[in-house]
């Protein structure tokens, strides 16, 4: 008994120790690993994110009110430039961390610019002289220098050649900038003079985002309005108009770098945001977006993080299960030498001691090695106390198997199902009461989002899989005992021998990890497709065709032109009205009701648009109602409005006391035909809608109705024409008289189906959650035939035996592959298909919990066992079977059948 024996036995033993420190190796790694690529990933994936937000969302500005500052006042410009680095030293230090590039800049307000140069028909022109600090190291000179002096000789500046070419005026140019009344008469002016024309390095440089633009000319923005200019000028120059009589503003801008972001000061950071805003120095405004990308990330990594962990307990616990498995087939495989030991007057200790020994020798280095492995992968993260656990525990099982070798050595054990201990059903009945309670506890609790895992809801798949296992056990037997009966009174024996020992099979263990393996691989598929299918979704309800497009309205012949475009297989007008309000009655009165967004479809064309481009959208038969306005048009209502106007008595599904809407003009009375939570091209933030159908006008009706959008179905629709198209029907509308003056419209937007569907998919956490997908699927799946490798071995003994016994007695080969084939197909489509089934409910009971919409845009996701998820069960089952029987074969051919019968050898 003494350790020095250790190596010899390790080495008689080979086979079972490098089982163990293969799995003792991988749960090493898997511990190691994953943190370090969930780090690596999560890194990335926020860099990306915060690098695809706009830049108006990356920057934080803060600025002062426009102030006319005294005629005594001195180094103005200077002065101010020195607080870049004030301002940016009073931020959080997360927040300065993660600050890249920083402008300063000050500016007079527009005023009028005339000079011998600009001709009539250049229109009006307005410019704002502006300094920024490192604008002539941005740029390079066209023509002539750059500004310099600004007070008798008058202020210098500098345009950028997109702006000095529309305008034809060159270097050398000379300009009177004025002050006007509200007359339009200058009240002060100074002279300006044009130096020099620059044109920038690279025009997407941060320095070039400050609104408005130095590289362009600002359209007017209604008749009569001015174009709007800014130039660049000197700190001289801009000291020149400031002590002028010039209303000048201060901005000092920061730009956020993604890459100096990493995930540990995610909360830091955005908790710092949130302190400036509390914070900011007085008379300043601070104006920042960054805090909105940085929130919708971190919601998303909380749900992707606690996903993760569900998946890397169920691998981590099927792992421990296999370890258990394997000390366990490697102890009965011992279990004479055991036996004699005890005999020889070994004590508990000496058991221990000599497992222990030999433990030793192999697990802590394959541990080891596991966690050098993953030490090679890039990222941060791991810790090594967990893995010194885990490789504790890994060492302790062998010795502890050892101890329980010898304990029922004698019997059929084939027949120990047959019994049910008071010890056996108090931990069945335990399992199952902790499950359902920890399943009952999460649901109610929710998700925490404060970056840490819940270690319940991570437990509570675990533990529902090992007892949805055990009820298994419980109940799978009684059917086969059913069967066996009835092969008892069919000719031949196979069905018979094999139905009777596959229902007193006493795989208990073995039966468990296949579950829980199976369940992490189904739950990993389920997610994975509700989450696709929830995107889809999102992506359907944005743009419920092929193409959208937004804008303000457009000429009644837009639709027809939109046709014509190629490719273009349907279309359909749209009309939104934002901020409604619905009255009591055709008069105006006042109803109560909050704001309302109104939108008019044309049923029947918005279903063909549907149909066409493969989308599954429902349009209820109320959208497909004509009327022409003068009865009351069917509405879907939302919840929120169906009651504010159940309320105020408006808007019965009769019309005996509708409401009225504003639309365009035109006053409509509705009633409500229907209440919807949600519709395509509604925003899920928005809780106050209506949909109606588009009635039919008169043809000489006083404000005929104009499409505020469209939607288009058809292949190949080119963005950039469909942008063309509709910018020309939203011109056309401005010219028909029905609109005079007024602010021009802004550009038409166009949003395809694919691109929403795109950046859905393209989330900052998305290789994150493929990677999690990646790992649970595959890994559950291997290790599941791992798992039921040792299902076959456990019994291989019995059926080594009874083969042995049934080839003697004439039973051929053929006969013998069936015998095999009855008794493991129960166990395999038992352990495959509960772990499908748990693995497809985990997601129904868990999804109010993981936070999945956030994955999905806030659109819901529904866990469904797909058809294709359906045959990849139903393939891993067949594969199952198969591994099975090669196992079995191979173990059979290993034995020597003979001495099973005369020595009861295990394998």
């Amino acid at each position: 008994m003494s350790p020095s024996g250790a190596p010899r036995r390790v080495r008689a033993y080979g086979g079972h120790f490098l089982l163990l420190a293969v799995l003792t190796l991988i749960t090493a790694l898997l511990i190691t690993a994953l943190p370090r690529v969930v780090d690596r990933l999560t890194g990335q994936g926020l860099r990306e994110h915060v690098a695809a937000q706009p830049v108006a969302r990356r920057d934080l500005t803060y600025s002062t009110e426009q102030t006319i500052l005294p005629r005594t006042a001195s180094r103005i410009a200077a002065t101010r430039a020195a607080e870049l680095d004030a301002v940016e030293a009073r931020m959080p230090e997360a927040v300065r961390q993660v600050i890249g590039e920083r402008w300063y800049a000050a500016e007079t307000g527009f005023t009028r610019l005339t000079g011998p140069t600009l001709s009539a028909d250049k229109g009006l022109i307005d410019v704002s002289l502006r300094t920024v600090t490192g604008l002539p190291e941005a740029a390079t000179l066209v023509e002539g220098r750059w500004p310099a002096g600004g007070a008798g000789a008058g202020v210098e500046m500098a345009l950028a050649d997109t702006v000095a070419g529309p305008l034809g005026i060159r270097a050398g140019s000379t300009f009177a900038l004025s002050i006007l009344d509200e007359r339009g008469k200058p009240v002060r002016s100074i002279r300006v003079a044009l130096v020099g024309v620059f044109r920038p390095t690279d025009p997407h440089g941060g320095i070039w985002d400050a609104l408005p633009s130095m590289l362009r000319l600002a359209a007017p923005t209604g008749d009569g309005k001015p174009f709007l200019s800014v130039a660049y000028t000197s700190e001289a120059g801009f000291d020149a108009a400031a002590t002028s009589g010039w209303p000048v503003s201060f901005s000092w801008r920061y730009r956020v770098a993604p890459d100096r972001f990493n995930p540990g000061q995610l909360s830091a950071a955005v908790a710092g945001l949130a302190a400036m805003e509390r914070t900011r120095p007085a008379g300043l405004t601070l104006t920042q977006g960054v805090d909105i990308p940085l929130r919708r990330f971190a919601e998303s990594l909380a749900a992707a993080r606690t996903l993760l962990a569900v998946i890397a307990a169920g691998l981590l616990a099927t792992l421990a299960g296999l370890i258990l498995l394997a000390a366990r087939l490697a102890a009965r495989r011992r279990q004479n030498e055991y036996a004699l030991l005890r005999a020889r007057g070994g004590a508990t200790t000496a058991v221990l001691g000599r497992g222990l020994a030999e433990s030793l020798l192999v697990l802590p280095l394959a541990a080891g090695v596991g966690w050098l492995l993953g030490g090679l992968l890039p990222g941060g993260g791991a810790e090594l106390r967990w893995v010194l656990l885990a490789t504790l525990l890994a060492t302790l099982v062998p010795p502890l198997a050892a101890l329980t070798a010898g304990r029922g050595g004698g019997g059929r054990s084939d027949l120990g199902g047959a019994r049910s201990p008071a010890v056996r059903l108090t931990v069945e009945a335990t399992v199952l009461v902790v499950a359902a309670l920890g399943a009952f506890l999460v649901r109610r609790r929710g998700l925490t989002l404060d970056g840490t895992v819940d270690p319940l809801l991570v437990s509570v798949p675990v533990l529902l899989a090992v007892a949805a296992a055990l009820v298994a056990l419980r109940a799978y037997p009684w059917p086969l005992r059913l069967l066996s009966r009835a092969a008892a009174r069919a000719r031949g024996s196979v069905a018979f021998l094999g139905t009777a020992r596959a229902g007193r099979a006493a795989t208990t263990g073995p039966l468990v990890v296949v579950v829980l393996s199976v369940a992490t691989a189904a739950f990993c598929g389920v997610v994975a497709t509700g989450i696709e299918n929830g995107r889809d979704r999102a992506a359907a309800a944005a743009v419920p065709g092929d193409v959208r497009v937004d804008g303000d309205r457009f000429a009644p012949d837009t639709t027809d032109a939109l046709a014509a475009l190629p490719g273009v297989r349907a279309v359909t007008p749209l009309l939104v009205e934002a901020g409604q309000r619905p009255y009591a009655d055709e008069a105006g009165r006042f109803a109560g009701v909050g704001d309302t967004r109104v939108l008019l479809v044309d049923g029947a064309r918005f279903a063909e648009v549907a149909r066409r481009a493969g989308v599954p959208v429902t349009v209820p038969d109320p959208l497909r109602a004509t009327g022409d306005g003068t009865t009351p048009l069917p509405a879907l209502v939302s919840p929120v409005l169906a009651d504010e106007l159940t309320e105020a008595g408006l808007a019965d599904p009769a019309g005996r006391r509708p409401a009225w809407l504003d639309v365009q003009g035109n006053r409509f009375p509705v009633r409500t035909a229907a209440t919807v939570d949600e519709f395509a091209l509604v925003d899920r933030s928005v809780t106050r809608f209506v949909v109606l159908p588009w009635p039919a006008l008169p043809a000489g009706a006083l404000h005929p109705l104009a499409p505020t959008g469209f939607l288009l179905a058809g292949d190949r629709v080119d963005p950039a024409a469909v942008a063309r198209v509709a910018a020309e029907g939203q011109e056309r509308y401005q010219r028909t008289g029905v609109v005079a003056g007024g602010e021009r419209p802004t550009q038409p937007t166009v949003t395809t189906r694919s691109a929403v569907r795109a950046e859905l998919g393209g989330s900052g956490v998305n290789g994150l959650l493929v990677f999690g997908f990646t790992i649970g699927a595959a890994g559950g799946a291997v290790l599941g035939l791992l798992a039921l490798a040792f299902a076959v071995l456990a019994g291989a003994r019995g059926r080594g035996q009874v083969l042995s016994r049934l080839r003697t007695m004439g039973l051929s080969r053929r006969q013998w592959r069936g015998l095999l084939l009855v008794e493991l197909t129960p166990l395999v489509l038992v352990s495959v298909l509960t772990g499908a089934v748990v693995g497809a409910l985990l997601p129904v009971l868990l999804t109010p919990v993981l936070g999945l919409p956030a994955f999905t845009g806030g659109m819901a996701v529904r866990a469904r066992f797909e058809p294709g998820l359906v045959a990849g069960v139903l393939g891993l089952a067949v594969v199952a079977l198969a591994f099975a029987v090669a196992v079995e074969t191979l173990n059979n051919r290993r034995m020597r059948l003979g001495e099973v019968l005369r020595l009861g050898e295990e394998s």
